[in-house]
């Protein structure tokens, strides 16, 4: 991928079995505002909750035809994205195998609450995925110590194992994103995220729409799988000197 300065777009779909919000979102893909392919980063059907897998699947595969999906791992509930126990790492696998095996082609993933640890990064570069669980800004609900990695622009996380992984790193929520309609993006990629649900309130709805649009009149508008597929940072850090 030639030098420039890129922008991409993802959504972490929160409530994919929600109508509503599902409607929203999916116009909102469908219209492009922008001009952006939004990435779908979605956490798939929670069995023990009962939520409906053949819906899921229709959603999720009509999502995939409108821009990259990915994988949005909830750790321990539908509303509660980070672990409380078990194997984070095991999780992810099991759930990247659970999307391939129901033909589905993930190879993003943002960890639900900005959670990513070594183990989980072994996992995702032992599958060929990139990460975009990275953040440029340190979420003020986490601890100091809560597992998370900063980072600012892309580049590659050495890992234990001597595998490097693809990092994409969120730098733009969508207060952010509105907020930069006053001031210039000074980062060669900008990634602005933000939540289904945002779509449901029409000021959150609104601002992010002229947020895109504007983005999109300053920036060359890509998406995550093109970054994935042509981007090579660098930039090479490791957890041990990941941003605070």
């Amino acid at each position: 991928m030639p030098g420039g300065r890129y922008a991409v777009v993802s959504c972490h779909v929160e409530r994919p079995l929600d109508d509503e919000v599902w409607d929203r979102f999916s116009a909102l893909q469908a219209r492009r505002p922008g001009g952006f392919r939004i990435a779908a980063l979605m956490r798939p059907p929670d069995q023990e909750a009962g939520e409906d897998e053949i819906l899921w699947l229709g959603r999720a595969q009509a999502a995939a035809e409108r821009g990259p999906l990915g994988l949005h791992t909830h750790w321990t509930a539908p509303d509660h994205a980070r672990p409380t126990n078990g194997d984070p790492a095991g999780r992810v696998r099991q759930q990247a195998e659970w999307l391939r095996a129901h033909g589905l082609e993930a190879s993003i993933f943002c960890g639900g609450g900005w959670y990513l640890d070594p183990s989980v990064a072994e996992v995702l570069a032992e599958l060929g995925y990139a990460d975009c669980t990275a953040t440029a800004f340190r979420p003020g609900y986490l601890t100091a110590d809560a597992p998370r990695l900063g980072a600012s622009e892309p580049c590659y996380v050495q890992l234990p194992s001597g595998r490097q992984l693809l990092e994409l790193p969120t730098t733009h929520s969508l207060g952010m994103l509105a907020r930069g309609l006053l001031a210039p993006y000074r980062r060669s990629v900008v990634h602005a995220y933000f939540h289904d649900t945002d779509l449901i309130d029409p000021l959150r709805r609104t601002a992010l729409a002229a947020g895109l649009v504007f983005l999109g009149a300053k920036r060359w508008q890509v998406d995550l799988g093109q970054l994935q597929r042509g981007l090579r940072p660098a930039k090479t850090m490791s957890f041990a000197n990941s941003a605070p």
